[in-house]
Parts: C-alpha cells; structure tokens; sequence
C-alpha cells in the first residue's frame, strides 16, 4: 500500500508542477479560464439576473427532456462542491500556502465561473437521452459528438470515475471519520462502515434520488454553517481589515507558514491556493456538467447560465467565510502537541475560538457541517462516477462501481490525511487537463450558442 502511496505522490509533482516541473496545470487553468471569460464577453458578469431567475423556476417546464428542475441540477451540483473543500480545503490552503493563497482562491473561482457555463452549456447541447429516458452528459459526450475525439473523452471518463473514488469519495470520508474520533472519539472504521451503508441507500435511486436528497441537504447544511461563519465574523469585525491585508499582501509576498516545512514562496501560496480553489468549485474540471446535464431543459445556455452561479456561492461566498473565521480566530498559526493544525481540526477551533459564548460547543457546528457536506458531496460524485463508468462500459458496470464506490468510503475512512488528499489532487488535476483542451477547442461553439440566445427577440434579457 506504501509503495501505491509513494506512486500517487510523484505523480502528483508532475500533474501539480512545482517543485518537480513548470506548473503547467496552473498556466493550463487560469490561461483557459482567461481565454474563456474574453471570448465570452465576461458573461459571469453580465448575466447574473438571469441565472437567479432561471434558478427559481421562471423558466421550468416539465415538457422538456430530462430528469430534474434547474434548481435541483444546481443543488446536486453544489452538493458536490460545497463540501470538504469549503471546510478543510481551505484550512490546509492557509496551513500550506499562508493567507495569501485565499486570494488565489478568488481568482480560481473568478475566472472559473465562465468555465462552469462552458462546460455546462456544452454537456447540455450534447447530452444523450437513453432509452428510459433519463440523460446522461458530460465533457466525455461534448469531447467525442463535438470533437469527434473519442480517444480524449475515454481519458476523461476513466479519470472522472477514478476521481469520484478520491476527490468526490475517499477525502469527504476520511474528513469525516476524522472530524468524529476528534470530538467523540468514535473509530474511524465505524464512521467509515455507517456513511457507506447510508450512501448505497441513496445511490442505489438513481439521480432523481439523488436530486431530492440534495436539493433539501445543500440549503440547509449552507445555512447552518453561514450562520456559524457570520456570527463569528460580526464578534470580530475589527479583525476583518487586517485579515483582508493579510490576504492581499500574501498572496504576492507570502510570509514564513506555521504548517509549511520551508515556509511559503509566491509559487507555493499560488499553486495552494488554486489548487484548493479547484478542489472547492470544479470549475473547468468537468464534473459538474455531469448534474446540470439532467436538468429538464431544451436550452443548453439556460442550464449553463445556472451553472454560473455555483463558483460564486462556494468559492467567493463560503470559502472567504471559513478563511476569515479562520485569521480572525488565529487558528491557523495554533500548535498542538508542537504541530500546526490542519485540515478541518483548524477550523473547528476557529468555531470553538469564535463562538466561546457556546461554552466549548462552537466546534460541533463544523462537525454538523462535516456531516451534512461530507455526506452529500459523497452521493452527488457517485453520480459522476456512474455516468462515466456508463459512458466507458455501459450500464451493466454501474451496479459493481457502486458497490466498488461505496467500499471506498470505508478505505478513505481509515486511511492518512497527506495520502488521501495527494490521490485526490492528482485524481482532479488528471480529470481536468483534457476537459480544459476541450473547453478552448469547442470555445468557438460556446460562443455561438451564447450569441444565438442571448439576441431572440422574444427574450427580455436580450
């Protein structure tokens, strides 16, 4: 098992860069995310409005093809990035790269809100519907309808299915079972044994199932934590300006960090921070088209432009929270046993340092958040992982991947906190290099479809 972990982590040099190679995956995404928003006319900008009505309902009709509303599309999308990468990823971020890799965060999230459209629009136009009639979408669809690249998007398929086992699967369970035997001494084993027998009897439904869960998971467990976030925010709002120079000015001359061995270099807050940004939105990764893809819709830029709304409500909305709780509260430069902490422990004590008045109980609203995120992001990536072991072996191979998917629960449960989060990283990086190829190939098509609807007359966003 070492020698597989030992494999993962050289490879995660070569997919991440430094400090083995030129970070070309950080040219890759920020350049795409860059060539997309100019060739778009910075839409994420543009059509804000409309994405808010389209997600209430203006626009639904359940005549279209299609297994769930927009606003259920969204909600299991946001499941599945609304999660650990709002609570530990952005700890280890800070743990990592300093304050100043929140700012690349930012910028990841910015720049990925146009590459959510893309990439949802496209799945959208060229989604299938099978035969019971359900749908199935996906830059593997878009990557061979559209390119014609059949090769590229068996890539994509087999690295999306492994990475639901990582990103969407092994590192929610571990954080969990973590998160448990930290505040109730709970074996990890046991957290790991439950969660899978809770999630095979949600995933076993399908995605209309796996729709309903979500849309009723993901607004109560963001309530539940912005509430935390913001209580915790307005006690220390003094706090606030100096965390924000602590940010800015990290993120262009990081300081030495607690966590990190060698301290924090401009590279290393940048790479952290998009990394965990990517982590935290997907964007450009090309898993959330998978969801948006079985929305009921017969405009592929109407579900695109819902997809625009999830970078701002994950990474530019609840992420900035959890790193502002997180410099108010100092825990990021806070040592136990002489180790800094990470992961969501840091943010745990930020909650039992921020909300004091609950007498020590504060840290139990992340370990609810956990719960509830960590849980929800498990059953949406188990979707993903469907559609592409579908996409590769047809539907026969679904049932064992579950199966497959829900041991793995179990295994991230029980394994180590570098290990897990390094397959994890390689998993998302791997997946995302022939989606982002794909997005700047087809980003004339995009185009298109935008300007075709965009200028009907019969629309009032014209």
């Amino acid at each position: 098992m070492s020698f597989l972990w030992d494999f993962f982590g050289d490879l995660h040099g070569y997919v991440w860069g430094f400090p083995k190679v030129f970070p070309a995956m950080i040219i890759l995404l920020l350049g795409t995310g860059l060539f997309v928003s100019f060739r778009l006319g910075w839409i994420q900008l543009r059509q804000i409005k409309h994405a808010i009505d389209i997600t209430r309902g203006k626009y639904d009709d359940p005549k279209h093809a299609g297994d769930i509303s927009h606003f259920q599309a969204l909600s299991a999308a946001l499941s599945a990035t609304i999660g650990i990468g709002n609570i530990a990823g952005v700890a280890t971020a800070i743990h990592f790269g300093g304050p100043g890799a929140l700012f690349w965060m930012w910028l990841t999230g910015i720049l990925g809100t146009s590459l959510k459209y893309a990439e949802c629009t496209l799945s959208m136009k060229y989604r299938k519907i099978n035969p019971d009639g359900s749908a199935s979408g996906g830059p593997m669809y878009y990557m061979e309808k559209a390119l014609g690249w059949k090769w590229l998007a068996v890539i994509f398929a087999g690295a999306a299915a492994i990475c639901a086992l990582g990103t969407g699967n092994g590192i929610q369970a571990f954080t969990m079972a973590d998160q448990f035997h930290s505040d109730f001494n709970i074996p990890v084993w046991l957290t790991g044994g439950i969660i899978a027998m809770v999630v095979a009897s949600v995933i076993l439904g399908g995605i209309k199932r796996i729709g309903r869960v979500t849309s009723i998971l993901a607004p109560l467990m963001t309530v539940i934590y912005v509430v935390g976030t913001l209580t915790i925010i307005l006690l220390n709002l003094d706090k606030i300006p100096g965390a924000f120079s602590q940010i800015i000015n990290g993120a262009f001359s990081p300081a030495g960090v607690v966590g990190g061995a060698t301290g924090a270099t401009f590279m290393h807050t940048l790479i952290w921070g998009i990394k965990r940004g990517l982590f935290s939105n997907e964007a450009g990764q090309g898993s959330a088209p998978i969801a948006h893809a079985a929305a009921k819709t017969d405009e592929p830029v109407r579900e695109g432009t819902v997809a625009m709304l999830g970078p701002y409500i994950d990474t530019l909305t609840i992420c900035t929270l959890t790193g502002l709780c997180i410099l108010v509260t100092d825990a990021w430069i806070v040592k136990v046993g002489g180790a800094a902490l990470n992961g969501s422990p840091m943010t745990a004590y930020a909650f039992r340092e921020g909300l004091s008045f609950l007498g020590g109980y504060g840290g139990y609203v992340v370990t609810a958040a956990v719960l509830l995120f960590a849980t929800s992001t498990i059953i949406s990536w188990s979707y993903y992982g469907d559609r592409s072991i579908q996409y590769l072996f047809g539907d026969g191979a679904v049932k064992p991947y579950r199966i497959v998917y829900c041991m793995m629960i179990f295994v991230g449960a029980i394994s180590g906190l570098e290990e897990i989060w390094t397959f994890g990283d390689v998993a998302l990086g791997v997946m995302a290099i022939p989606n982002l190829i794909a997005l700047i190939a087809l980003s004339g098509v995009t185009a298109r479809l935008t300007k075709e609807y965009y200028s009907r007359e019969h629309t009032p966003f014209k």
